[in-house]
């Protein structure tokens, strides 16, 4: 009798704890199934607004004008501080539009990565690395939104809190937050308008664009150049590779007399759904120095490698920056 009595307390509890297991995993699959509506919408919703984005002690506004058709996607992303300038993304072709030196910058075969649109396609792999948890309503540029708390399950990237539009499910808001929960970084809507916009509001500001110079950037997608991460933070993918040539100025620091008038550089890039981390290899030239930069969660980071300079950039902690760089390799 006694042990029948512990057998059905053992069954009684498997079903409790089946059933917490099944509501957990109800749970996660709504908040990934929001997720998966947020990074869709940043590509099908048409919206215009303006964000401000602050870095460290750093801070650069935008307006964003996004449209979509159901086949193409047209976005005008215009710089407002500093020198002006402007860039048209059509679905994967960006020009961008220099008015000091009247130049047109395009580069083709280029991925979606500037905010809102900062959920890459590997989202369904964020609960690998977050405990994901939804918050409070709140509101951003006058907007509702849901406030959804993303905790690091290591000391390998930040955390989170997302502002998720309640209908649409546009991110209207990212702060980026320290294994202290203090905000080291945000951007942020502070106006925004949903629904169709002008078309002519996403062509060039500029006049006379047409007697401009344009410059094609080679970029080629999808290569496999033989460099690679042997040890990655765990939870990061790659999700892109590619080379691109970049111009050498003739007044740049080393540059010399026959040098080549541009170089080879390779960047691969690696995410875990919403932290990336970009590995840029090129060949070294010039008087170059090591060591690190941290501005708010950015973290950049230059070393040599035989006759190549390795740079790594993400807005991750210092020690996930430097378990990259200690294990980036050519492996012919």
């Amino acid at each position: 009798m006694r042990f029948r009595h512990l057998s059905l307390i053992v069954v009684q509890a498997l079903f409790f704890l089946s059933g917490v297991a099944i509501a957990q995993s109800s749970e996660e699959r709504d908040l990934l199934k929001l997720l998966q509506t947020t990074q869709a919408a940043a590509k099908k919703t048409s919206y215009s607004g303006t964000f401000v984005y602050q870095q460290g002690n750093q801070i650069r506004t935008s307006r964003i004008t996004h449209g979509f058709d159901g086949d193409v996607e047209v976005e005008k992303l215009e710089i407002l501080d500093a020198k002006p300038r402007e860039y048209i993304r059509r679905n994967g072709e960006v020009s961008c539009y220099l008015p000091d030196s009247k130049v047109i910058q395009v580069e083709k075969n280029l991925s979606q990565e500037e905010f809102p649109a900062l959920l890459s396609e590997n989202v369904n792999l964020l609960p690998e690395s977050y405990y994901i948890k939804k918050a409070q309503m709140s509101r951003v540029a006058g907007v509702e939104c849901q406030v959804l708390n993303l905790q690091p399950k290591d000391a390998l990237r930040y955390g989170f809190r997302l502002c998720v539009e309640k209908n649409a499910g546009l991110l209207l808001g990212v702060q980026t937050l320290n294994p202290r929960n203090e905000v080291i970084e945000q951007i942020a809507f502070t106006q925004i308008s949903l629904g169709d916009v002008d078309k002519n509001r996403l062509k060039p500001s500029f006049t006379n664009v047409a007697q401009w110079k344009t410059e094609n950037m080679t970029v080629q997608s999808n290569v496999n150049s033989g460099w690679m991460v042997k040890n990655l933070p765990n939870g990061f993918k790659k999700t892109l590779e590619t080379k691109r040539l970049i111009p050498i100025s003739a007044n740049a620091a080393g540059a010399e007399q026959g040098q080549p008038k541009s170089h080879q550089v390779v960047q691969m890039m690696f995410s875990d759904g919403l932290s990336t981390i970009s590995v840029f290899v090129e060949p070294n030239t010039g008087n170059r120095t090591e060591g690190s930069l941290q501005q708010g969660a950015m973290t950049i980071m230059g070393k040599r490698s035989g006759d190549n300079w390795l740079t790594v950039v993400g807005e991750v902690p210092n020690a996930a920056i430097k378990q990259v760089m200690n294990s980036v390799q050519f492996k012919r």
